[in-house]
């Protein structure tokens, strides 16, 4: 391996050497603290794959599912063949939407669930139709369920915009797409798109042919890994892809690259790894309940061996199983299936708690693995570089907000008690002037015109970070649903996996100070 991204141990003997890890942070590496991690109290670091150590490039990999997809829907499921012309702008949707199958729309809500920002199709939905639809209730919608379909994984941007390009179809040719399939129907059809795409094995495929292509590379994971392991702690994978894609990918990661990106395939990866488990099937991997059997993985033909907690069984008159001797570092195993229960007892650790594990997936790689069995845990969110960085340039716009909001607030205060003094004060003492009137009137030009400012100026602001949905973790002053999710299960967060590097392996995160609204506004006082 020493050839690998080249990569020096010295760099890892510098970041042990250093109690606080690397100082001035560029913005966009830093981690961020939700809940406090002891690096000291952790004894396994754990890592999802795709989006994780592989991060795919979304301009080729999505435009490669989104062209599976649409081919899928003409020639298995009757579309119509101009789908086939349709193209996909990867820039368009983010994380963190909803879409209500029902309906059509696309949607953003903030924390509370309260929708702020809706489409039909890639049709804005103005302010009164969007409270007709999603705010004249007696009973609250929790947004869950069969009708609405969550967009929290890098994976599902393109089927969320093929969606909205086939409700504006469906709305401007009803003729060509049947009426039984309503809006609902026809997200059921993309997701089973979708699902055959990566049955067949196309996507992989394409993938293993020309990694360098759809996949980024990265030269900082080898040397974070590299101090993980030198400063004792046990690391592996849990991925859902199968062993031999596993091995396609990682040894793109990890491989000394030729011109064209082609990489011969070794099994010189594992050294970095104690565990690799692959076809988990999380989420439900996460429940120890689950009694999925866990084999371990031959690794040369990919062939299964039945095992009793990892441990290799003989098979029925065969000979003894051993490890396999082609495996470098013969302390790496290679494991299918099998749930939390067998990892744990693979790793030997005393307590969930000491398990540190990162991944890209709120629901199938951080929820579960923090609420369930209370894991410490990492999020990765590549689209944080550039939601800090714009953040970082805007302190003036975000100062400027903030006083046309004051402003804002002072003269609606005034113009509501000029109305009500107008109204029920001045008739009950028999008098009501001229003055009090065009005063009212003044007041009520200047709300306008301050509000009309707030507005454009916080439309202009949240257009810098995405035109049509603004910024990732924020509708308007309050986090954003995608927010909400990252603050409650990530313990950390951060754009890159390889920005563990960039932090002593001991570092203690540790969170901010949390405020509610009475404690800001005396302290920004």
């Amino acid at each position: 391996m020493d050839g690998i991204n080249s990569c020096e141990d010295s760099e890892v003997a510098d970041l042990l050497s250093s109690p606080e890890g690397s100082q001035n942070i560029d913005i966009g590496k830093q981690i961020f603290c939700n809940s406090a991690v002891n690096m000291k109290n952790i004894v396994a670091v754990g890592f999802d794959m795709d989006y994780t150590l592989a991060q795919y490039k979304p301009d080729t990999f999505e435009s490669l599912a989104y062209d599976g997809t649409v081919e899928k829907l003409v020639s298995n499921l009757g579309y119509p063949k101009e789908l086939l012309e349709w193209s996909f702008d990867w820039t368009y949707m983010v994380r963190g939407l909803v879409l209500d199958k029902k309906r059509g729309n696309i949607l953003k809500m903030d924390r509370h669930k309260y929708v702020k920002v809706a489409h039909h199709g890639f049709r804005l939905i103005s302010k009164d139709e969007k409270v007709a639809t999603y705010g004249n209730t007696f009973i609250k919608d929790a947004f869950d369920g069969p009708d609405y379909a969550h967009i929290d994984t890098l994976f599902s941007l393109a089927e969320a915009y093929l969606f909205a390009q086939l409700v504006d179809f469906k709305d401007s040719n009803p003729s060509k797409i049947s009426e039984a399939k309503d809006y609902a129907r026809i997200y059921n059809d993309v997701r089973s798109a979708v699902d055959m795409c990566h049955r067949d094995g196309t996507l992989k495929e394409m993938v293993a042919r020309d990694p360098k292509k759809y996949i980024n590379e990265d030269n900082s994971i080898v040397p974070m890994l590299k101090m993980l392991k030198t400063s004792g702690r046990a690391v592996f994978i849990v991925t859902n892809s199968l062993w031999d894609y596993t091995n396609v990918v990682m040894n793109f990661v990890f491989g000394a690259r030729t011109m064209d990106g082609s990489s011969s395939l070794t099994l010189d990866w594992l050294q970095h790894f104690d565990f690799v488990i692959t076809g988990s099937a999380k989420p439900g991997f996460f429940h120890d309940e689950n009694r999925a059997n866990i084999f371990m993985v031959e690794t040369n033909s990919g062939m299964l061996i039945n095992t009793d907690n990892g441990t290799p069984l003989a098979q029925v008159g065969g000979p003894a199983v051993e490890l396999p001797d082609q495996i470098p570092n013969k302390k790496c195993r290679v494991f299918q299936g099998g749930n939390v229960g067998h990892l744990h007892k693979l790793l030997n650790v005393g307590s969930s708690s000491q398990v540190l594990y990162v991944g890209d997936h709120i629901y199938g790689d951080i929820l579960r693995s923090k609420k369930i069995l209370g894991w410490r845990t990492m999020l990765i969110v590549p689209e944080l570089e550039k939601e800090v960085r714009v953040l970082s340039s805007s302190w003036d716009t975000r100062k400027k907000l903030q006083l046309l909001r004051v402003e804002r607030d002072q003269i609606e205060n005034q113009t509501h008690h000029l109305k009500w003094s107008i109204e029920y004060v001045f008739p009950r003492a028999g008098r009501m002037g001229k003055v009090d009137e065009k005063a009212n009137m003044n007041t009520q030009v200047q709300g306008a015109r301050v509000r009309a400012a707030h507005q454009e100026s916080q439309r202009s602001f949240h257009q810098k970070f995405h035109p049509v949905w603004g910024q990732l973790m924020k509708t308007g002053y309050q986090n954003s649903r995608f927010a909400h999710q990252v603050e409650r299960f990530a313990c950390l967060y951060t754009s890159q996996v390889g920005n563990l590097a960039l932090y002593s392996p001991a570092k203690y995160y540790r969170p901010g100070e949390d405020f509610m609204a009475h404690e800001s506004s005396v302290i920004s006082k």
